[in-house]
């Protein structure tokens, strides 16, 4: 049959051709799709590079098998090693900055016991406090240690997720340094060490080797450094307080570091509650149980005089700066090269003794049995802790005086109320900039106004001194003025300023408001020091350091940085200075110039006369003094009436005669050096003559100011032997004895009435009535106060001098 003939129209094809129909064969899928299936788009731009969930799935199973394997091979390659040195640690040696030795820290005290002769009691209670699913749990906890690392991270605070297994893994094989490859040992060796070992076995080596305080390894150890008993006798409650020390163990002993005592009975507190959910004890006797008082420190022989709060003092400055921990440090084995100059220490030492220690006579007077004290001296230009009195003896005294944090600074406070004044330009209520010539109101209990907060301060003595400029008010440390003054600045920038000068944030009552100018906080003679050596370096804070150098066999371990920074301006600082250098001329200061060299500080005296206070400086040195009252045997705090055979004690009495002593010492061998001040402007003008308004009608004093300042009024508590009327009103007596004025202000002081005011060179043309004639007796008779360092010749004006700080 022959072919069918095409349909019209249609052109033949070539046989040999290709079909014009049919796509390329390379243009054709190489898989063509099945049916119902859609053709797969290859990926092209950005999406080429995002990874397919096989490529995810493929990784994370790759992942898992190499964890898996490191796993097995960490467990296969880490065995469990021999005791470290930890179980037989050494002894640290303290140096002193010429490279003697100042201190070893002692032996190590331990004991071991089997776990059957520790109260179950005391078991649970350190498993309420660690790790209260210790015998329930795996030897590490993954998921605690996740917690915990994301609480740092996240600035929660340092957090330990560490089992107690991993705890003493760390004590007993290890070390406490914080290194990856540590960390990484100790999560195998606790693993192996949780699958080889029994729990009780563990336990008991854990209480066996932690770290208590008071150098006691151990739950022995440890019981009889703070109760003075075997570990068998400790009852539940003295097991929960040895429990809450494993957390911070110096930082929680209330007997040596009192300022913590609410933080450990908080933990304390919790470690009871913990032992209660877990029904370990019951409720009825948790609500019957008391805070067990840990007995008194005793310090090893070798850490006796000043070496032993010399030691503690530079342990806490090691832990709190994170240089060491407090564990690590234990182990020992570290030389510790420190700041303190030996001749300046000693020379610290023996102004005490002179000046006050033998002087007291317990037996004669009992107030001299609660008499303590406390210094500290810096180098203003470095930060360097050169001296350190801590108290009588560390072996008899344990409580470092010049560290503890319970006594309020008083008027040492006053300064920083003016310098947050000028740093910040502040104005009074009525709009006059608050120089030292600014004209305030110092009557007594006057009333303050410009704050919601009802205050009415008194005066020492109750002395009211009309209107006043600043600098006077600071030679007489004037409360009434003080507490205005905070006002008008702002409680908040004055708290600021403080801290910016070194008071830490968190010192113990350091509320703001009008009470803050008359020093109601609780910071450490250490802490003011670090502030005056601000206003001293011109605003320039250096953080204080007790250590030149730590080492390690041949390792160097790093210190913090302590970059120097300018906290206020230079004219802030310089202009308190200067009235600083006004109190140690005219004012409550001046037993300080015996030193020889020239000076600015301030006087102080706390609530209750419970402290005293000195707080000064020269160009080179700064130097804090206190004394303290306390009782020896309950630890309260006590005021010093009738100590010393004087009905008070004052910041310008021993503490000074201390601080000048001591200086004169420690720069012996130096020139005296002028400060070299910049002023604000108008500071170094005399005062003004303004006329302003009174307050608005809400906010009128109790006595407002008259429309016309002139000299101040006569105080209602006149100094019967101060001169009268015409003893020294305004200025005085400040230099020279009364050259212009006539013996104003403080006419008859050590050189303004004693010397020379009022008795060779009293102001033979202008100053005849105010200083020759009245000058004398006030001068004279008066002007040898201990209390405030003659004090008492401003006459018509000046209080007796037991009235002032």
């Amino acid at each position: 049959m022959s072919d069918q003939s095409p349909p019209p129209g249609w052109t033949p094809r070539d046989p040999d051709s290709p079909d014009e129909r049919q796509p390329p064969r390379a243009q054709q899928p190489a898989n063509p799709p099945g049916p119902g299936k859609k053709p797969r788009r290859k990926r092209t731009g950005w999406r080429r590079l995002v990874p397919t969930w096989r490529m995810v799935l493929g990784g994370v199973l790759l992942l898992v098998l190499l964890l898996v394997g490191a796993l097995v091979a960490g467990y296969l390659l880490v065995d469990i090693p021999p005791a470290n040195a930890a179980a037989t640690a050494q002894s640290n040696v303290y140096l002193y900055s010429d490279g003697s030795q100042l201190a070893r820290d002692g032996e190590v005290n331990r004991v071991n016991v089997p776990l059957s002769q520790i109260p179950r009691t005391v078991q649970e209670a350190v498993l309420a406090a660690e790790d209260r699913d210790f015998y329930s749990e795996r030897a590490v906890d993954p998921k605690a240690m996740l917690r915990a690392a994301w609480n740092t991270a996240t600035g929660k605070g340092t957090q330990s997720g560490s089992t107690i297994t991993q705890q003493y893994v760390k004590n007993y094989y290890l070390g406490q340094e914080q290194t990856i490859k540590r960390k990484v040992n100790e999560f195998f060796i606790a693993i192996k060490l949780g699958r080889e070992k029994s729990k009780n076995y563990i336990l008991e080596g854990y209480l066996n080797t932690s770290y208590f305080g008071r150098n006691a390894y151990g739950i022995q150890a440890a019981s009889q450094a703070y109760y003075g008993k075997d570990v068998g006798k400790l009852t539940t409650a003295e097991g929960a307080y040895l429990a809450t020390l494993l957390n911070s163990p110096s930082a929680f002993d209330v007997v040596s570091h009192p300022q913590s005592r609410d933080r450990a009975l908080a933990r304390w507190n919790y470690v009871l509650d913990g032992m209660v959910k877990k029904n370990w004890l019951p409720a009825a006797e948790r609500a019957a149980t008391r805070f067990p008082e840990p007995g008194k420190v005793r310090p090893a022989a070798g850490l006796s005089g000043q070496r032993g709060y010399l030691v503690e003092a530079i342990k806490d400055y090691i832990a709190e700066h994170k240089i060491l921990d407090e564990k690590t440090l234990a182990e020992g084995g570290y030389r510790i090269t420190t700041t303190i100059d030996k001749r300046r220490q000693n020379a610290f030492v023996e102004a005490v003794d002179a000046q006050l220690v033998g002087k007291l006579d317990p037996e004669a007077r009992k107030a001299d049995r609660l008499v303590r004290a406390g210094g500290v001296s810096i180098d203003p230009a470095t930060g360097k802790v050169v001296a350190m009195y801590g108290g009588i003896d560390y072996t008899r005294q344990y409580v470092n005086n010049a560290t503890r944090h319970d006594y309020q600074v008083a008027s040492t406070f006053k300064p920083f109320v003016f310098a947050a004044a000028v740093e910040t330009d502040s104005r009074t209520q009525d709009g006059r900039r608050i120089t030292p010539n600014t004209i305030y109101n110092g009557d007594n209990k006057r009333r303050v106004v410009g704050t919601r907060i009802p205050y009415a301060p008194e005066n020492e003595g109750q002395v009211s001194y009309g209107n006043i400029t600043v600098n006077t008010a600071t030679d007489l440390s004037v409360n009434a003025v003080f507490a205005q003054m905070v006002v008008d600045v702002g409680t908040a920038k004055v708290k600021k300023t403080a801290v910016d000068l070194g008071i830490p944030e968190n010192t113990p009552n350091f509320v703001q408001g009008p009470a803050m100018a008359l020093g109601t906080l609780q910071a450490s003679v250490l802490d003011m020091t670090q502030a005056y050596a601000t206003l001293a370096d011109h605003g320039r804070r250096t953080p204080y350091t007790f250590l030149e150098k730590i080492t390690k066999e041949d390792d160097t371990i790093g210190l913090p940085d302590r970059t120097p920074t300018q906290a206020i301006s230079r004219e802030a600082a310089d202009t308190t200075t200067s009235m600083l250098v006004s109190v140690v001329d005219n004012g409550t200061g001046t037993a300080a110039l015996a030193a020889g060299h020239p000076a600015a500080g301030k006087t102080g005296t706390g609530e209750l006369d419970r402290s005293a206070w000195f707080a000064a400086y020269t160009p080179d040195l700064v130097t804090v003094v206190s004394m303290m009252g306390q009782d020896p045997d309950t630890g309260t705090l006590q005021s010093l009436y009738g100590a010393l055979g004087e009905a008070r004690i004052g910041g310008g009495g021993y503490p000074a005669r201390i601080w000048a002593s001591y200086t004169k010492t420690a720069l012996e061998g130096t020139d005296p050096v002028d400060f070299d001040l910049e002023l604000q402007p108008g500071a170094a003008q005399p005062p003004p003559s303004p006329s302003f308004e009174p307050f608005p009608p809400e906010e009128t004093p109790e006595e407002p100011f008259p429309s016309r300042p002139g000299r101040p009024t006569r105080p209602t508590r006149p100094d019967p032997n101060g001169g009268q009327d015409n003893g020294g009103q305004d200025n005085g007596g400040r230099t020279n004895g009364g050259q212009n004025q006539g013996g104003q202000t403080n006419g008859g002081q050590n050189n303004g009435g004693q010397t020379q005011g009022g008795q060779t060179n009293g102001g033979p043309t202008e100053g005849t009535q105010g200083g020759t004639t009245t000058g004398t007796q006030g001068g004279t008779t008066q002007g040898t106060d201990a209390e405030a360092g003659a004090d008492a010749g401003a006459a018509g004006r000046r209080p007796p001098s037991a009235f002032l700080e």
